[in-house]
């Protein structure tokens, strides 16, 4: 099994109305839990990787990892940079064994994002490695990456239009609303937007801060348009509340496998929910299969 880039597979899920989850992946056990999870519900998957992670971890270990977790595995797997700061940061993981990039550009001008974009594009279509984009901002933190409610910015539907046709990107993140974390109230989701960007363009759309989205407006996102769905903020929290949980009812445990596995079932759970109300269940294509 090789690793693929996420075009074909988000192109699938656009035309048949459903969204691939985007799970990140911070350690082995995570990694462990999304690959097995999405091989018993015949899910196409995305691992996603931050550089956080990549520092974590190491290069080397990632890829290793990834590696060690396809080979049970009949489902088409991309792994993709999330969040890529830099061309030099991209090109890293493309020469690494990366199948997709995301470049975010949003804290650039929109002239600035688009060069930048663009100069990705052309690196990774050269190799045949899908590329992400995102315009306008999301707000909250996710790994070390934050941004304030007061600088959040979201794009009409006439600048997404704009930016695709300037860098035509494989899926497009467009900021509608979403943020990364939990809400500590319920998003006020742009579905106009996504309708509108989704008829306008051929390429997926992708709804980052997936997590705490309540279901109703996930399904209604996908509805519009969405493609692509990113999840972690729920996994970690699935996680850290498991592992919690057993060491606070345990004082005298010291084999770290014991409460580490209790965390990979957690994030297990959490996994198996959110491709189910994706609807990704049972989406494999044998045509994306590439052994």
């Amino acid at each position: 099994m090789t690793l693929l880039p996420m075009t074909e597979m988000l192109l699938k899920a656009k035309k048949e109305k459903y969204a691939v989850p985007q799970f990140n992946i911070i350690n082995m056990e995570f990694t462990q839990a999304i690959v097995e999870v999405s091989t018993e519900e015949n899910s196409p998957v995305i691992l996603g990787v931050g550089e956080p992670t990549i520092k974590y971890m190491g290069m080397e270990y990632v890829m290793a990892i990834v590696e060690a977790s396809m080979k049970n595995s009949s489902v088409p797997i991309a792994l993709h940079l999330d969040h890529g700061s830099s061309f030099e940061v991209v090109m890293m993981c493309i020469r690494a064994g990366f199948s997709s990039v995301m470049i975010d550009g949003s804290k650039y001008s929109f002239e600035e994002n688009i060069a930048l974009t663009r100069k990705v594009v052309e690196a990774a279509h050269s190799v045949e490695v899908s590329v992400e984009a995102e315009l306008g901002t999301i707000g909250g933190t996710e790994d070390n990456l934050h941004v304030d409610e007061n600088d959040v910015i979201l794009p009409n539907s006439e600048e997404a239009i704009e930016f695709w046709n300037h860098t035509k990107v494989d899926a497009l993140a467009v900021a509608v609303g979403t943020a990364h974390g939990m809400y500590k109230i319920e998003p006020n989701i742009r579905f106009d937007v996504i309708s509108e960007v989704s008829k306008s363009i051929p390429v997926p759309l992708v709804l980052h801060g997936g997590s705490g989205v309540p279901d109703q407006d996930i399904k209604r996102a996908i509805g519009c348009g969405i493609s692509k769905i990113n999840v972690n903020t729920e996994n970690q929290v699935a996680f850290s509340d498991a592992v919690r949980k057993i060491i606070n009812s345990h004082d005298n445990i010291q084999d770290s496998r014991l409460f580490l596995r209790v965390g990979r079932d957690a994030v297990k759970e959490m996994v198996r929910s959110k491709i189910r109300l994706f609807n990704s269940i049972n989406k494999n294509d044998a045509s994306f299969i590439k052994n």
